[in-house]
């Protein structure tokens, strides 16, 4: 040239070359790994294709290696699952026992097993399916027992709650009142179809068994007179109380307070009288009263 030019460059020019040959580098070796990549089966490039096949192997590698990772711990998982349903079969063989229900209507607990440990292959997909499968039908099964098992002993709690087997007053009674005796007011020989229970005028008279009032009234002889319908025509009678506490319709729970002791009706004294019928005919109450917490020791033999 005619004339010479001097050209001055600053650090910002250096940056800025530093930085567009970074940028350059980069774009190159980003399109060399694309067409690499992308385009090694249609270049058959021998280095390509071996270089395709150890990146493609590496990858495969570690996706295996984190697949039986997650099979071994989920077998693991497993075992402690059918573990856990063992004991349960024992906790529900005990309340099956409980129940009272018959052994082939709950689940049977193996029996002991022992002998070397032999550690298995690791299971494959397939066959950890499998086993989960089978197992949920395993719990599955077991929840239908448990909740027979369950309703069992509702049903058994139910119907001991509806027996007269709790005492309707917390003194002794006349065990042998039941039957054929002399009339205490007539002298004749008659038939009494309960069992009294000599108490003060006043002290509380519960309810034998849960049931719904069918009667509360004055009787010409029971006097103030209480009966109890406890379902599947048992029924319960409280008779010459001197307080009558509950009304027709009303649901009473066992041992709730339904009246007081009294001397009204055909009696010579203050006491209760207390009956227990199946379809309007009397029973023996001494049989439901002497399984009451404390009955044995209660009764006058």
């Amino acid at each position: 040239m005619a004339k010479a030019k001097s050209l001055h460059l600053t650090w910002r020019h250096l940056v800025l070359a530093t930085a567009g040959f970074f940028l350059l580098v980069v774009s190159l070796s980003s399109f060399f790994s694309y067409v690499t990549v992308r385009h090694a089966a249609d270049i058959r490039l021998p280095f390509l294709q071996d270089l395709l096949r150890a990146t493609n192997a590496a990858d495969n590698e570690r996706r295996t290696e984190f697949l039986r990772d997650n099979l071994n711990a989920m077998a693991v998982k497993l075992g402690e699952m059918q573990a856990q349903l063992i004991r349960i079969d024992s906790l529900g063989e005990r309340l099956a026992n409980l129940s009272g229900l018959k052994p082939e209507q709950h689940p049977q607990v193996e029996g002991g097993r022992g002998g070397p440990l032999i550690r298995p292959k690791p299971l494959s997909s397939a066959e950890l399916q499998a086993a989960l499968d089978a197992l949920a039908k395993e719990v599955e099964s077991r929840g239908d027992t448990l909740a027979l098992v369950e309703s069992q002993l509702l049903d058994e709690r139910a119907r001991k709650n509806m027996l007269p087997s709790t005492l309707p007053v917390a003194m002794q009674w006349n065990a042998s009142s039941f039957g054929w005796r002399i009339d205490p007011i007539t002298g004749e020989r008659a038939l009494h179809e309960g069992v009294d229970f000599s108490a003060q005028i006043g002290t509380a008279i519960v309810a034998a068994a849960s049931g719904v009032v069918a009667s509360a009234e004055t009787h010409p002889e029971y006097g103030n007179l209480i009966e109890i319908d406890h379902g599947n025509g048992l029924s319960t009678r409280y008779a010459h109380a001197s307080k009558i506490l509950v009304k027709v319709g009303a649901l009473v729970r066992r041992g709730q307070k339904i009246a007081e002791v009294g001397n009204t009706g055909r009696t010579t004294g203050p006491h209760l009288h207390f009956e227990v019928r199946q379809n309007g005919i009397a029973l023996n109450p001494n049989r439901f009263l002497l399984n009451a917490q404390g009955g044995t020791s209660l009764a006058r033999r």
